[in-house]
């Protein structure tokens, strides 16, 4: 029989059809990667998607005198520092055993210092990926966080104690307004620290202005609460931070800030007490006072008893109900607590330490009767 090669071409196109029908149909190509938006598209700073943690741990604020929790009862936060997070990093240990180990010594609140340095090298987007771990952490520890613009110097003049310490008011309000517009309603990071240390070190860096300096941190505080941030304020005074005679007269001119106080041994000869009690202490009764900062170190065969700095500072801001941070959870920088990161092992300035922390606080002093 002869065959049809036109109906043959017929049947073989709607066989291809049949075949073809039977077959998933094919997946659009993907839209092309459009990269990063031109800079007249990338729009203001914004903040982020809230956290679904940050009202884990109970908001800390200020009321009168005192920081307290939401049923308005006084707290008492007691702790310590670790190094700079980029620090940390470089050496490996930057992970939530660290602070962990923080945890142990007793401690309710960690200070992280962040270096202008550091923050520029690292760059903002890097660092705040470390930071936000860390308070990560520290919400599954249940440890408040105090961020701190590490720098030591005067910002009215532009010089600083060292390159690591660098910046200017510029630099520290956009530091500061990125900081508050992620964390603005974090109630882990309860502190901001405005300022590490002021001072002019006895002229090398300028004149040191008071006036100055409150309407500085007025502006920062200023644009911090702009941006809805709810963690506590802290300002310090001048001579690296020791001094807050100034308030006496002319306060920072904002409600629900603290004072932050470094008093460190070196500061004044002893007796220690009185001048302690003159140059910032006296502030507790109008304000809340956390110190931020302090250590010491022991020589060898050196023990620590009651007559000693660490026992003696530990007992006397607490009976004036002021928080404290130790310094430094760390082997390398100093005064060091730490002999080694491997198993974060204590020195004895670290024991007193832990041994301090655990310790119930030493009782208020009695108010006098009027």
């Amino acid at each position: 029989m002869k065959r049809n090669p036109i109906g043959w071409l017929l049947l073989a196109l709607a066989a291809g059809r049949l075949l073809a029908a039977d077959q998933p149909a094919a997946a659009p190509p993907a839209p092309a990667d459009p990269g990063p938006k031109p800079w007249w598209q990338s729009g203001r700073w914004s903040p982020p998607a809230p956290n679904p943690r940050a009202a884990l741990l109970p908001r800390i604020s200020v009321k009168g005198n005192h920081f307290v929790n939401p049923a308005g009862e006084t707290v008492l936060l007691r702790g310590l520092a670790i190094a700079d997070p980029d620090k940390v990093a470089a050496q490996g240990y930057w992970k939530r055993e660290l602070f962990a180990a923080v945890k142990e010594t007793g401690a309710n609140l960690v200070r992280i210092p962040v270096h202008p340095i550091a923050w520029r090298e690292r760059t903002p987007t890097n660092y705040l990926e470390r930071l936000d771990q860390a308070v990560d952490w520290c919400t599954d520890l249940g440890l408040y966080l105090i961020i701190d613009w590490h720098s030591i110097g005067n910002l009215k003049s532009g010089m600083f104690q060292a390159p690591m310490y660098d910046t200017s008011l510029p630099e520290t309000l956009n530091f500061w307004r990125l900081i508050a517009l992620r964390y603005r309603a974090h109630h882990t990071v309860a502190f901001f620290e405005l300022f590490n240390e002021p001072t002019d070190l006895r002229g090398m860096l300028g004149t040191f202005d008071w006036t100055k300096w409150r309407e500085m941190n007025e502006e920062i505080i200023g644009v911090m609460r702009a941006c809805g941030a709810e963690a506590i304020p802290l300002v310090a005074g001048p001579d690296w931070a020791y001094d807050l005679d100034p308030i006496r007269y002319d306060p920072i001119r904002a409600d629900g800030i603290g004072y932050a106080v470094h008093p460190y041994p070196s500061k004044r000869p002893q007796p220690w007490e009185p001048k302690w009690e003159a140059d910032f202490a006296f502030a507790a009764t109008k304000y809340p006072v956390i110190a931020t900062e302090f250590g010491f170190g022991l020589k060898a065969g050196e023990t620590d008893n009651a007559d000693h700095y660490g026992e003696r500072i530990t007992r006397f801001l607490e009976e004036r109900g002021i928080s404290w941070v130790g310094w430094v959870f760390d082997p390398n920088w100093g005064p060091p607590l730490l002999t080694s990161f491997d198993g974060f092992a204590l020195n004895p300035a670290g024991e007193f330490f832990k041994t301090a922390l655990h310790r119930p606080p030493a009782p208020l002093l009695e108010k006098p009767k009027s």
